[in-house]
């Protein structure tokens, strides 16, 4: 009962995109906005909505894809962005409106969906194998290297259908970033970014638009944050992490994954850290932050201060809704930087 009601709930909050927190306010409009992570929308819109509830400050979030969150942001279009991918230092020293923090909220682990009816296990695959699927060099769901990490399971002899984002995504970035850790091949080919030149497949706009894609194509390949699979009733497929083991994208491999980033982490460090891959026995190796992006010096200190004050009530409060929409919570340590860091912010009017 409690798996089919988080279900439901993950369903209903993706569904809010076009509800009163997701779309524009009437009347006066929102009082902070924000655009940019498909990827971290479900938790987004949530924390809007319970914040609204609690303070009566309303927080307009579109789910936009990271590389719109970042140009909105660099335009001063929108009072913060999100991205999964974080800003270059090319990026950031083009925004107008100068630098710019990063702020990680949640972890979350981007999972290998796909749509094979006739197989009821859940499929194994490695990152080489992925990476050489995206490439287009395997193309039959039975090609002897998926059969191979599959034993006894009985595959089609049908195409893969790759499905990638058509929009700049921080969520391909951290797919993106995986390829190009396990794969030397990925890595001197398409490489890492939150936008590419993809060699196959068709895109699908926002984590929607992939989810949807793979939904309604037998044979279709996917990646997607893991709550709109878990929404849309879809598989995940087991992945060879660092330690050789076999698993599934859970919170429990995102929290293993980012077990050591704090630790590493120096008090000046300004956030932009990757872990896909990680060490650890039971670690998720598509798992990322995901963060939120703002100005240190806001050119409406009203906002600012109000921005502020959300960023430490969801890094406290909002931190305990992660689990329901299958993010991971940040490690403790972390939220005490941060906090820190929320402190740099200069909220006098300029």
């Amino acid at each position: 009962m409690k798996q089919r009601f988080t279900r439901v709930l993950i369903a209903g909050v993706i569904a809010c995109a076009a509800s009163a927190v997701g779309a524009p306010a009437q009347g006066g409009g929102a009082d902070l906005t924000g655009a940019g992570s498909s990827f971290a929308y479900p938790i987004y819109s949530k924390w809007a909505s319970i914040y609204a509830q609690k303070t009566g400050v309303k927080v307009n979030y579109q789910s936009i894809g990271s590389s719109g969150g970042i140009r909105q942001l660099s335009e001063q279009t929108v009072d913060f962005g999100a991205s999964d991918g974080p800003m270059t230092d090319e990026q950031m020293a083009k925004a107008k409106g100068g630098p710019i923090l990063h702020i990680p909220t949640v972890l979350g682990a981007v999972s290998i969906t796909y749509n094979l009816p006739s197989v009821k296990q859940p499929l194994r695959l490695t990152g080489v194998v992925l990476a050489n699927i995206y490439l287009g060099k395997v193309t039959k769901w039975n090609d002897p290297s998926i059969r191979a990490l599959n034993p006894g399971v009985s595959l089609p002899g049908s195409d893969i259908l790759v499905v990638h984002r058509s929009d700049g995504s921080g969520t391909t970035y951290i797919f993106t970033d995986y390829l190009a850790a396990v794969s030397s091949d990925w890595a001197s080919g398409p490489g890492k970014g939150q936008a590419l030149s993809w060699p196959v497949g068709l895109g699908g706009k926002g984590s929607e638009g992939v989810t949807g894609q793979v939904k309604q194509t037998p044979g279709a390949i996917g990646y997607v944050e893991l709550s709109y699979a878990t929404a849309n009733h879809l598989p995940v497929a087991l992945i060879k992490n660092a330690a050789g083991q076999w698993v599934a994208p859970t919170i429990e491999g995102v929290t293993e994954a980012a077990a050591a980033a704090a630790a590493r982490l120096p008090a000046t460090s300004d956030f932009r850290i990757s872990i896909v891959n990680a060490p650890g026995r039971a670690a998720y190796p598509i798992s990322s932050f995901t963060w939120i992006l703002l100005y240190k010096n806001p050119a409406n200190a009203t906002k600012g201060k109000q921005l502020v004050d959300f960023l430490r009530w969801a890094l406290h409060d909002g931190e305990k809704e992660a689990p329901s929409l299958e993010y991971a919570p940040l490690p403790p340590k972390m939220v005490a930087m941060l906090d820190k860091r929320l402190n740099d912010i200069n909220l006098a009017a300029h």
